[in-house]
């Protein structure tokens, strides 16, 4: 067998461009974005050099910043605890009892392909009043319920666990997918193995399926936290962060202060943030996903 060999300075030539590039487009933004944030600017004119008072300002005296902050951990905390062991239980039932499952997945995935934009219009009326074609609303009335009938989307203790709902909807087939994808790569062998000696069923899940997809599942896990703590388009589609910024979460109180407020300067201190928060969530993942692994291999 011939083995090709390359120098280092030719591996180096090869990777140098793509290098190059990835940096320009994640890395310098993202130092930017820091430098902006330490910035007195509009955007537009001129620009004071402040230091780290927006940061300061964002930490101590915004009002709505540290509620903004709890519901996108909020989104975050449902969309793992929820969505993604559903996401689980549904792709282990698929992988079982489906022969021919590839449409049925495929159906699932469907709301995932589908515009946010499509998405938040249906759903916003879905959640309209009972007098405005709201389905939900009509049938609580129906079956005698019309005390749980709520203005879902206006009111600011109900609006944010409305569209917490609409994201759990909306990506639960992107996850059913991935950990279904990552069931089918087991080998068959090892539960055939299994049921000779006697676990079959949920008890071969336990002791086969779930340690053997860890990685499969942690790819998840960090989409879904990563995910949820940039969320913004459905939010604005359906609420625009409002009623009375009840529904803020960190990035559309971002574009709010860079772009409506004209605080860019600001804007970009939020931003830096938020690329703090998912770094540090990216690390924290795969620190306990790997000892999790070890544990398990």
């Amino acid at each position: 067998m011939n083995v090709l060999k390359v120098s280092r300075w030719t591996i180096a030539a090869f990777v140098l461009p793509c290098l190059l590039i990835y940096i320009s487009l994640v890395f310098v933004p993202i130092l930017i974005s820091f430098y902006s944030g330490m910035l007195d600017w509009n955007g537009i004119g001129e620009s004071t050099f402040v230091g780290f008072d927006n940061f300061v300002k964002m930490l101590t005296s915004d009002a709505v910043f540290w509620p903004a902050v709890g519901r996108t951990f909020m989104l975050a905390g449902f969309s793992m605890l929820i969505q993604l062991p559903i996401a689980l239980f549904v792709a282990i039932l698929i992988s079982r009892y489906v022969r021919k499952p590839n449409f049925l997945v495929s159906s699932y995935f469907l709301p995932v392909i589908l515009s946010v934009v499509v998405i938040g219009q249906l759903w916003k009326t879905i959640y309209n009043p009972a007098s405005m074609g709201g389905m939900i609303n009509q049938l609580l009335i129906m079956i005698g319920l019309e005390e749980w009938t709520h203005s879902w989307l206006t009111e600011p203790k109900i609006a944010i666990f409305a569209i917490i709902l609409v994201g759990l909807w909306q990506y639960l087939g992107y996850h059913v997918l991935i950990q279904f994808t990552g069931i089918q790569n087991i080998p068959a062998d090892i539960y055939e193995a299994a049921k000779i000696d006697g676990a079959d069923g949920f008890k071969a899940d336990r002791y086969i399926t779930l340690p053997m997809i860890i990685p499969i599942f942690k790819i998840s896990v960090v989409l879904s936290f990563i995910g949820s703590l940039q969320s913004f388009d459905l939010i604005m589609v359906m609420t625009g962060g409002g009623p009375a910024n009840a529904t803020d979460v960190i990035s559309s109180h971002m574009y709010k202060m860079s772009f409506l407020s004209q605080e860019y300067g600001y804007g970009s201190a939020i931003a830096s943030f938020l690329v703090v928060v998912c770094l540090a969530a990216t690390v924290i993942i795969n620190f306990l996903f790997t000892r999790l692994d070890k544990k398990y291999t």
